[in-house]
C-alpha cells in the first residue's frame, strides 16, 4: 500500500506565490512568544547531515533594536568617516524596521564526515524555512544579510562567537502593503539532462 499523501490544498499555490516583503514596509505587531516558538520549530526542520544542528538563533526585538543601529552606525563611521544624514538614518534603523529580527548563526565547523559547506547549506535552509513559515503564518518576512553580516566587529557585537557566521537576518512583521512580484529565472537556460558524453 502506498504511503504517499498528496499535498494539502493550497500549499503548492502558496509556494508558487510566496514573496518577500521589504523590511521597511513592515509594522507591528510581530509574532508573539508562541508564534515565535512555532516559527523556529518549523525553521529547524531542515536537512541536517549527522544531526549536528550547526546553527542557532538570536532574537532582536523591543528597544534593544535601537542600540544595534547606534553601534552599526558607529562602526561604519569609524571605517568610512562621517556619514551623511541618509546613510546615518539607514544604519540607525537597520533593526527597527520590523518588530522582530531573527539572526540565524551558522556554527559550521570541521567534522570528519560532514563538510563545512554542507553544514552552511543547512543554515541557509533554516533561513528559507523561516521566511516561508512566517509568510504562511500571515506575516511579512525578508531574509537579509548586508555588510554587518560579514564584518568581524559587527558580527561579534551582534552575538556571533569565534568561527561563527551569520547566515542571515530574517525580519518579521505585519505587512502594510502587497509585495511586488519580480522577474523569476527562466528554467529553459538552467535545466538540462545529464549525459555521460557531456
Amino acid at each position: 500500500m502506498s504511503t504517499f499523501s498528496p499535498p494539502a490544498p493550497g500549499v503548492l499555490e502558496f509556494l508558487r506565490k510566496r514573496r518577500s516583503h521589504p523590511s521597511i514596509t513592515m509594522a507591528e505587531p510581530g509574532p508573539d512568544e508562541d508564534q515565535i516558538h512555532d516559527l523556529l520549530t518549523i525553521a529547524s526542520r531542515v536537512p541536517d547531515h549527522g544531526k549536528l544542528a550547526p546553527w542557532r538563533f538570536i532574537l532582536f526585538r523591543d528597544a534593544k533594536r535601537k542600540s544595534v543601529g547606534v553601534r552599526l552606525a558607529a562602526i561604519l563611521e569609524e571605517r568610512q568617516g562621517p556619514l551623511d544624514d541618509d546613510q546615518r538614518q539607514k544604519e540607525l534603523t537597520r533593526f527597527t524596521r520590523a518588530p522582530l529580527v531573527i539572526g540565524v548563526v551558522s556554527m559550521a565547523a570541521e567534522h570528519p564526515k560532514i563538510p563545512i559547506w554542507e553544514q552552511q547549506m543547512s543554515a541557509g535552509a533554516v533561513c528559507m524555512n523561516l521566511v516561508t513559515a512566517a509568510a504562511a503564518a500571515g506575516f511579512a518576512s525578508q531574509w537579509l544579510t548586508e555588510w554587518y553580516s560579514f564584518d568581524e566587529e559587527a558580527t561579534k557585537f551582534l552575538g556571533a562567537g569565534d568561527n561563527e557566521q551569520f547566515a542571515g537576518f530574517v525580519h518579521v512583521g505585519t505587512p502594510t502593503q502587497a509585495p511586488v512580484e519580480r522577474p523569476r529565472p527562466d528554467l529553459a537556460g538552467l535545466v538540462r539532462e545529464w549525459s555521460e558524453d557531456d
